[in-house]
């Protein structure tokens, strides 16, 4: 736990690094293919993501340790050839997991997240679910485990294939040759991201394309189609939290409601959109019927409001700085205590992006539970005081203060209802 946060806090330096220089490009060369309230939410969503891993919240049905202690046949040492062996390997599994977590009702819930901002660019990369919290396919590593490839290298491989998918989400780069047959493109992974007929559940590969052109499920970015971003029942909110359990709230709650009790079992396991019939045309959903008209989802913000936002982002990164340099020495149960309040954080202020007047209040709760808590301390907040010094808990502490006035500031001043009407057709 305590190394993996230390490679955050250099990974993730990286990652804002290319955002902003992807941001720079795209004023030179007069295109537009971010927003701030999307990218703010983009990364927001990364922000839960990386604390829920760091603090293990997932287990799985099998190990990858255990398959290699039943089922190796040989001994690969950790070589080269090892690394190469679970590269593929991983990249291999990758393409499954995404190809079912595209296919399969109840699995489409831990990945929905990663589609649904209505933008392609470098941030919409960090939207990873926090909603995965049981991994059932270990097992798709069973090639790795036969030829005995250490754990180590499997542990070391995973975070790295990860990071290496970032790169390409970008609409900067065009067509890239001899290269396009062998790895994942951004062109290729914009054809994945489109909501256009003839993208759709196409080009599942993470690293090397060939699984999609082996498998059937390759596609070519059309020039004459150019891809539209999102997901066909449009999630309408900036808060990655709410993101993460729309889908599975759906299938609950239409679970609830089929009158036919087998459709109350198989909704989980059929194809992912399917509902029951009764279900469909009593209780409409929200979803893009017309494609090339759809307008994307946005909320009025002014460039203050933005530039709080990014502000409040900011500070939550700080807060991440911290947590992960200080794991250890915050110890448990605090580190959970730290990671709530983060989710808190992060659920307050998308709830004012997303123009909801509670949020107001709810920024005033979380920064009040906050002074409460650095006062019960005795004026520390998680060890700061020990750890770099009695500046950091008074930036905590003034911010919050700062944060419920300019909640409050921005819900009585500038929240209008969006009045752009609904596109709803009965999916």
């Amino acid at each position: 736990m305590d190394a993996y946060g230390k490679v955050l806090n250099i990974v993730i330096p990286i990652f804002f690094l290319l955002f902003f220089i992807e941001k720079i490009v795209e004023r030179r060369r007069g295109v537009k293919i971010e927003r701030a309230l999307d990218s703010i939410s983009s990364f927001s969503s990364g922000v839960t993501n990386v604390i829920k891993d760091v603090l293990g919240m997932s287990v799985s049905i099998i190990t990858y340790k255990w398959m290699v202690e039943h089922f190796a046949i040989v001994r690969v040492e950790a070589s080269w050839a090892a690394y190469l062996i679970a590269f593929i390997a991983v990249d291999f599994q990758g393409y499954w997991v995404h190809r079912w977590s595209h296919e399969i009702n109840f699995l489409w819930n831990r990945h929905i997240i990663h589609h649904s901002s209505e933008e392609f660019n470098l941030s919409c990369a960090l939207r990873q679910s926090i909603s995965t919290i049981v991994n059932y396919f270990t097992i798709l590593l069973i090639p790795a485990a036969l030829l005995g490839v250490p754990p180590i290298v499997v542990a070391v491989i995973g975070p790295l294939h990860l990071f290496l998918q970032y790169w390409y989400h970008t609409q900067l780069i065009g067509k890239m040759g001899f290269l396009e047959k062998i790895i994942v493109t951004p062109s290729q992974h914009r054809v994945h991201h489109a909501i256009n007929p003839v993208y759709m559940d196409k080009n599942y590969g993470q690293i090397f394309c060939l699984w999609d052109r082996w498998f059937g499920t390759f596609q070519l970015e059309l020039p004459e189609e150019p891809p539209k971003y999102g997901v066909t029942r449009p999630v309408r909110t900036w808060n990655p939290i709410k993101i993460n359990f729309q889908h599975f709230w759906l299938m609950f709650t239409d679970a609830w409601r089929a009158s036919n009790w087998m459709d109350k079992l198989k909704i989980w396991f059929m194809p992912t959109g399917w509902r029951p019939e009764d279900v469909k045309n009593n209780y409409p959903v929200f979803s893009i019927y017309d494609v090339p008209r759809y307008e994307k989802f946005d909320t009025p913000a002014s460039q203050n409001f933005k530039a709080w936002c990014w502000i409040q982002l900011m500070f939550n990164y700080a807060l991440l700085v911290y947590f992960f340099a200080f794991l250890g020495k915050i110890g448990s149960p605090g580190v959970f205590l730290y990671g709530a309040f983060i989710f808190l954080n992060v659920f307050s202020y998308t709830e004012l992006m997303d123009r909801n007047r509670y949020a107001m209040y709810l920024e005033t709760a979380k920064s009040v539970l906050a002074l409460a808590a650095i006062y019960h301390w005795g004026g520390n907040w998680f060890g700061a005081r020990e750890n770099v010094g009695m500046w950091f808990v008074a930036f905590v502490a003034v911010f919050m203060v700062v944060s419920a006035m300019a909640a409050s500031w921005f819900a009585l001043t500038e929240m209008q209802k969006n009045n752009r009407p609904d596109q709803v057709a009965p999916i």
